[in-house]
């Protein structure tokens, strides 16, 4: 018998290789095991709702399922929810937006991987925030863009300049800037002035403005700008996962420019053929659930209220401006430089599931972690007891 030769194990591509985990999701799974061997753990490291879906949206899928056949849709989306979609830029903003410019997304993430697709040439350099969302990062290194992390601090609130942006694209030429307000994992909200500066630098380099609203709905204090007030060409990404209770049915949008219609939809058409009809059904039926959506952002805002008076009493004083979203970022620098390692312990030793700051921010993120105020007020005060005889016994 003729040997055979040695089997060649093919290499990974060098982009997927460089995509580092999403920490928040080892976390998660790091708790799901604590609690598989019966611990107790409460968790406030994913951002993720833990109400459910509003019941109204509920059924309206299943009357939608009373008719049996579940099938493909256009690539673009439905017609009535794209209409439904365009219909609330003008009621909730005052911003009139052609349905024709509404794209359907599997959520925010395939609106930005859509998005970037469309826009961006192999290398382009795209500017993000550091602190900031870790899957922008990720998803731009795995589609063979390169993130440029820009630092921000106390002196411009957390949020990108026109100042930053020059800056930036004077030491290497800028295709695009991403920005996200309410912020993750900051909760800042941008103003109206900061997001008209951006966009107006944009405009001057000739540069995409990408703007993620996915906390649109979630403020506090004021409600959030969308930048197309600012900038009709503004590329917004949003999704029903976060105000509308609606994660898992992985459903968002994307208003575009009326030159990029075509192209993503090209790109929807291959990449996924259309967003689940279900979702879709579910999406649309989405905009009559507000009553429903605010009695759970109520409970948001007492979670807020709650924690911010009580984190400074257990020794945890030091967090950035809670503007939006369901989020603290937490300056844990007098307990410890290693956020990795102080969230470990918090879970394995106080079982409450927080998330390392290295997740957003490599640079300074061993000082910080994020903590998620998505659950209810019982599980807020158990978190923050937990945690007070945890830091008393360090």
């Amino acid at each position: 018998m003729t040997d055979l030769p040695s089997a060649i194990v093919p290499a990974l591509a060098d982009r997927a290789a460089r995509v580092a985990p999403f920490i928040v999701m080892d976390v998660m799974n790091q708790a799901a095991a604590i609690e598989r061997a019966g611990g107790s753990v409460v968790h406030m490291e994913v951002g993720q709702p833990s109400a459910p879906t509003p019941l109204s949206i509920r059924n309206a899928v299943s009357r939608a399922l009373e008719h049996g056949r579940i099938g493909y849709t256009q690539a673009l989306g439905t017609d009535s929810l794209r209409a439904r979609i365009a219909r609330h830029y003008a009621e909730a903003y005052g911003v009139d937006v052609a349905a024709e410019r509404v794209v359907v997304t599997t959520g925010s993430s395939g609106g930005f991987i859509l998005a970037f697709l469309a826009c961006f040439q192999p290398g382009a350099r795209i500017a993000i925030t550091a602190p900031g969302y870790p899957a922008y990062r990720n998803i731009l290194i795995a589609l063979g863009l390169e993130p440029v992390e820009i630092p921000v601090g106390p002196q411009t609130r957390f949020a990108l300049t026109s100042d930053l942006i020059e800056q930036a694209h004077r030491e290497a030429p800028l295709a695009g800037v991403l920005t996200m307000s309410p912020a993750n994992p900051t909760g800042v909200v941008m103003t109206a002035e900061a997001i008209a500066e951006v966009a107006a630098c944009c405009r001057r380099l000739g540069l995409w403005y990408v703007s993620d609203e996915i906390y649109h709905g979630l403020t506090y204090e004021a409600p959030a700008t969308t930048a197309l007030s600012a900038d009709a060409d503004a590329i917004i990404v949003n999704s029903f996962s976060k105000y509308y209770c609606m994660t898992g049915w992985r459903v968002g949008w994307l208003v575009v420019p009326q030159r990029l219609v075509r192209t993503i939809e090209r790109l929807q058409q291959n990449l996924s053929i259309s967003v689940p009809y279900l979702s879709q059904v579910a999406g649309e039926a989405a905009f009559d659930a507000g009553e429903e959506c605010e009695a759970i952002k109520a409970g948001y805002a007492a979670n807020r209220a709650f924690l911010l008076g009580t984190l400074p009493q257990i020794g945890l004083p030091d967090f950035l401006p809670v503007d939006g979203a369901f989020y603290i970022y937490l300056d844990i620098g007098r307990h410890a430089n290693d956020s990795m390692a102080f969230c470990r312990e918090a879970l394995e030793q106080a079982g409450v599931a927080i998330t390392p700051g290295l997740d957003f921010d490599a640079g300074r993120g061993a000082r910080t972690a994020r903590l998620s105020f998505a659950g209810s007020l019982t599980e807020c005060q158990e978190a923050v007891s937990r945690l007070a005889d945890w830091l008393k016994r360090r």
